[in-house]
Order: C-alpha cells, then structure tokens, then sequence
C-alpha cells in the first residue's frame, strides 16, 4: 500500500566526525567557567580583590588560561550589584554541584553568603530604628 522510504533522512547527518562533540562534562566546565567569570566581573565591580582574586584562580583553571579582569564599570548602585552576584553565585553553585567540582561548589556558596549578608546589612541600614 504504502512504499518504503528508499533515500536516508535529511535529519540525519551524513557524517558526524567532522562535527566537534563534547562530552557531559566538558559542557559543564564551559557553562561554570562562564557563570563564574560573569560572578568575577561584578566582583571586580564591587572592588573585592581577595573574592576576585579566589574566582579568578577558578576560571583560570577551567578555561586554561585566565580570565580577563575589569573589563568595564555599569555605576549600578552596590545592592543591585550584590543580588547580581548573589544570583550568579547560585547559578555557579547548581553547575558546580552537578559538575561534582567541590571547589567551585564551596567558593559558590562562600559568595551567596557574604552578598547575602552584605544585602541584609545594607536592608539593617535603610530600616529606621525606634
């Protein structure tokens, strides 16, 4: 009733060798090199060298080579800076989590601690005491 399909589908490539593949792993060394990289750029913003220095020995050591620093200043106000780097120490942390890299994963979390501290006691200021 029907004929069979005689032609190769067109969704399928015709040679997958000359296509670079990455492994699993490979893929979340990029993507936590990045989220880490964007975290070092506000951290240089904030003027913390001990933390950007700590980020950038990480970046360096999942791109092999390293990152560039102060790359440019955006004049955001420092609370907005410190939930920026906040949220990207939480997406550095999910990735190095996955990743199985304890390194990545403790300096992650080492940062959401001091900008999470560092937004409550910019909140503790702004409150008005009795």
């Amino acid at each position: 009733m029907y004929e069979p399909i005689r032609t190769p589908s067109v969704h399928t490539p015709a040679d997958t060798a000359g296509f670079p593949h990455r492994s699993r792993g490979e893929e979340l060394d990029i993507q936590l090199a990045g989220h880490l990289a964007a975290l070092l750029a506000v951290t240089d913003e904030l003027g913390l060298d001990t933390a950007g220095d700590r980020i950038a020995e990480q970046v360096s050591r999942l791109r092999g080579t390293p990152p560039a620093r102060h790359a440019g200043l955006t004049g955001a106000p420092p609370a907005a800076l410190h939930r920026r780097a906040h949220s990207l120490a939480g997406r550095a942390l999910v990735v190095a989590a996955s990743r199985a890299d304890t390194t990545a994963a403790i300096l992650a979390a080492e940062r959401m601690d001091a900008h999470a501290a560092a937004l409550s006691t910019a909140a503790h200021r702004l409150v008005p005491t009795a």
